[in-house]
């Protein structure tokens, strides 16, 4: 255990080309009230007859360095509280959600990567980007021939030609081609019900029953199907002062969802919990907690509703780490419905999510400061529940991993 001070990092990348500006002094809501205080402060000093005169230089040193902008302010963490980090995990896990370019990858760039895994002790990889017919064969060859039962494969589907008779059956006979030369579940992305139209330039909803023999044929061939459907609310909110992720979208510009160019985020994730509803034979894993992270209690509500609905963690750990007493419970209750997943790869991001799992810490760091104003709490989950996030959910779902690579 170690007691220190720490400097917050700040992993914002300069905002996209066509960002608007922002004026000095800007504010968000709870990451900037000291600033504005400061500045309003700064401002009144400034006003004072002969201030400047009675400050002397130094004094305009000062009040220049307080004059920053939201996107720049870096606030350095003085709160002195034991510390655990964890490398590590305390058991082996599968990360459902992992990104890999598959056949692209060099034999030694696969080699570091396994080598990073085992760091982690990340038994096994799900690569959601699998892709289909010959890349996917030879995605898998590169991978997971070279590394037998570390890398798992979902195939992808591609929704073009939606509106042509015959086409449901068709992606339905893809995909029992592609299980059959090695995927073991199916990843759908999130175009599906915000951009992919049919052959009548008609948005296609998630819950289209023209795409049923698709999900019928993953239910038949039991392999789990992983979704990812809408994105975050707060992208659909108004891009104001009080929007939770201001920042965000200051920074990426292209995240904004303007209603008249998509359907509202309530219809969008309705319309994937119907689909759940209309094909409750085939097991479903909403992504990134289903972009509920935020409201545990409505989505424990549809859990309870929806006995073929599972979800994955990736990239939502914010949601969890600042409501940790909640969420700790949550996860206790709904431990048979959540399983570990990190999306976009890198290992020291995985950190994050073993400390706020297995630890009791108190306000550390998120490890990117733009999806988020808050600081991080431990859950101290139970060890039950820990395997049962960890891997013993994905062994359920995908008969393709090997269970020799864990525990019992």
């Amino acid at each position: 255990m170690s007691r220190s001070t720490g400097t917050r990092p700040r992993h914002r990348p300069a905002p996209q080309a066509g960002a608007p500006a922002l004026a000095h002094g800007a504010s968000v809501p709870g990451a900037c009230r000291p600033l504005a205080a400061t500045l309003f402060a700064a401002a009144v000093l400034a006003a004072l007859p002969g201030a400047a005169a009675l400050a002397g230089p130094s004094a305009a040193v000062t009040l220049a360095a307080q004059d920053v902008t939201v996107v720049e302010y870096e606030p350095r963490n003085t709160l002195v509280v034991p510390e655990n980090p964890v490398t590590r995990a305390r058991f082996p896990f599968v990360d459902i959600h992992g990104h890999q370019r598959g056949r692209g990858m060099s034999p030694d760039a696969v080699d570091r990567l396994v080598a990073e895994m085992d760091e982690l002790n990340m038994a096994v990889m799900v690569n959601l980007s699998g892709g289909s017919g010959v890349s996917l064969v030879e995605g898998l060859e590169v991978l997971a021939g070279r590394h037998p039962s570390r890398f798992v494969f979902f195939a992808n589907i591609n929704f073009f030609g939606v509106g042509e008779p015959g086409w449901g059956e068709e992606a339905a006979r893809q995909l029992e081609e592609d299980v059959g030369n090695g995927a073991a579940g199916l990843k759908i992305f999130k175009g599906l019900g915000m951009s992919d139209r049919d052959t009548d330039g008609n948005r296609i909803p998630v819950d289209d029953p023209r795409l049923a023999p698709l999900w019928d044929k993953a239910g038949e061939l039991g392999i789990p199907v992983l979704i990812h459907t809408a994105d975050p609310a707060e992208f659909w909110q108004p891009h104001d002062r009080f929007n939770e992720r201001w920042l965000e979208l200051r920074l990426r510009p292209r995240r904004i969802r303007p209603p008249d160019r998509f359907p509202p985020f309530e219809q969008i994730i309705g319309e994937q919990h119907n689909l759940f509803r209309n094909h409750p034979n085939t097991n479903f894993i909403a992504a990134h907690l289903g972009w509920l992270g935020h409201d545990l209690g409505r989505l424990g509500r549809l859990l309870d509703e929806i006995p073929n609905m599972y979800v994955g963690l990736g990239a939502v750990i914010y949601e969890l780490g600042r409501q940790p007493r909640f969420a700790r419970d949550w996860l206790t209750e709904y431990q048979d419905r959540v399983l570990m997943g990190k999306d976009s790869y890198n290992q020291e991001e995985f950190h994050t999510y073993f400390r706020v799992f297995e630890t009791a810490d108190e306000y550390f760091d998120y490890y990117r400061n733009y999806h988020a104003f808050w600081q991080m709490y431990g859950l101290d989950l139970p060890d039950e529940v820990l395997r049962k996030i960890y891997y013993e959910n994905a062994l359920k779902l995908v008969p393709a991993i090997d269970r020799s690579l864990f525990p019992g």
